[in-house]
């Protein structure tokens, strides 16, 4: 016998903590995220102006690369932006389960921007170099090494700012896996790869006031080209994972099967789905077999209860389904299309 009232519990409990538009945890997180965002985009901006125009006078590879590197993380906080507010909006009839997939998609496209327009042209810059056909100056060296001193403690900045608000958001745990919200993730990846890479682009430089080889910036454009692909691939595969329908992690998953298998009406509980929505969503779809002898107006008193259980346990859930169902019958319909099958 299905539940009927899905959503009465939603009903019941007040509004959803991951989807209310305004108030609650949830805000409160994605103002915190949101003001890392804006901090990571200001300093972007400044920093790609000024590698930009330093990386043309000292006719640098491995600052134009940065350069690039600082317009395609300037253009992904832009995304990063439009996700959080999207993502907010109120479940309507089109999307019933609400908007938090936005975040996922706006965060493949951060991804593939920072594929484009950060590694594939950091690379191109690399082998550009091999030629030797930049012009050079040895002032213009110095100023671009002062910029990327600058751009150092911009980018270490942000990216302070970042690993507060995720461990402010995790609780406990690593900082990446804490940050299960795509936006904060990003940020925290490019601030990440940005520090690494003006370190590697500044190697780089110094390599070829000493020696007069193009060779060691080469190296350094390259590396920082695969170090942004190599990020790029690892932010996208998450989104992609989580855009085609995501279950929680196993051991949420155990932990719900547990509390479900601990209420005394519960028989067995026979197959448990779940999917997470959004950062703060998540969708719980169970197939249970109560114990016998109970009437229908039991039942949907028992359903209730037990949907009451898994929210209070985890607010995220807020869309909870459950499938009462008679095991036994089931059984016999499984094994009697299997003998029918083997024939």
């Amino acid at each position: 016998m299905p539940d009927r009232d899905p959503g009465q519990a939603q009903d019941d409990e007040g509004p959803d903590e991951g989807r209310t538009p305004s108030g609650g945890p949830q805000h409160g997180h994605d103002q915190g995220t949101r003001g890392a965002v804006l901090v990571a985009l200001g300093a972007n901006l400044l920093i790609a102006v000024a590698k930009t125009v330093a990386g043309l006078f000292a006719g640098s590879p491995a600052l134009l690369s940065e350069a690039a590197h600082s317009v395609a993380d300037s253009l992904n906080e832009v995304f990063l932006l439009t996700s959080l507010r999207r993502s907010r909006r109120a479940p309507d009839s089109q999307h019933p389960f609400g908007y938090g997939m936005e975040r996922y998609f706006w965060a493949l496209l951060a991804a593939v921007g920072i594929f484009v327009l950060g590694g594939c042209f950091s690379f191109y810059q690399g082998l550009r170099a091999l030629q030797g056909n930049e012009h050079e100056t040895t002032t213009g060296y110095i100023a671009g090494l002062a910029v990327l001193l600058v751009a150092l403690l911009a980018e270490g900045v942000s990216l302070l700012k970042a690993v507060r608000q995720a461990r402010r958001v995790q609780g406990a745990g690593s900082i990446m896996e804490g940050a299960r919200d795509p936006a904060l993730r990003t940020v925290l990846a490019e601030d990440g790869t940005a520090v690494i890479g003006v370190v590697l682009a500044a190697a780089g430089m110094v390599v070829h006031l000493v020696t007069g080889s193009a060779a060691g910036e080469a190296a350094a454009s390259m590396a920082i080209g695969l170090l942004l692909m190599g990020v790029a691939f690892g932010l996208g595969r998450t989104a992609h994972r989580q855009l085609i329908g995501a279950a929680v992690d196993p051991e949420l998953r155990g932990e719900i099967e547990k509390l479900l298998a601990r209420q005394p009406e519960i028989d067995t509980v026979e197959e448990l789905l779940t999917m997470r929505l959004g950062t703060e969503s998540t969708l719980v779809a169970a197939r249970i077999d109560l114990v016998g002898g109970m009437d229908s107006e039991l039942v949907e008193e028992v359903s209730l209860r037990i949907r009451r259980a898994v929210q209070e346990q985890w607010p995220s859930a807020d869309h909870v389904f459950l499938d009462i169902t008679d095991a036994r019958i089931e059984r016999r319909g499984r094994e009697a299309a299997a003998r029918g099958a083997g024939r």
